[in-house]
């Protein structure tokens, strides 16, 4: 994952720091997949506001259309 410059790379459902709160699995937007940890191999998108991860499958068959939608801050 990678996050722009003064981002967070803290995981959806992973809490804050010592947090007893239960994870929630990493869903794949596009075709559902699941994770119980975002997979180094996978990609997140940040879209308004709320983050969509793609599973590795996803990300390399929509890999153009991900990039397009980055806003001019990530280059």
């Amino acid at each position: 994952m990678t996050s722009p410059p003064g981002g967070s790379d803290v995981p959806l459902g992973s809490g804050d720091s010592g947090s007893s709160a239960e994870l929630r699995p990493i869903v794949c937007t596009r075709c559902g997949a699941r994770a119980d940890t975002p997979p180094l191999t996978w990609t997140c998108s940040m879209e308004n506001g709320t983050r969509h991860y793609f599973c590795d499958t996803c990300a390399r068959e929509n890999l153009r259309a991900i990039e397009a939608r980055l806003d001019p801050a990530w280059w």
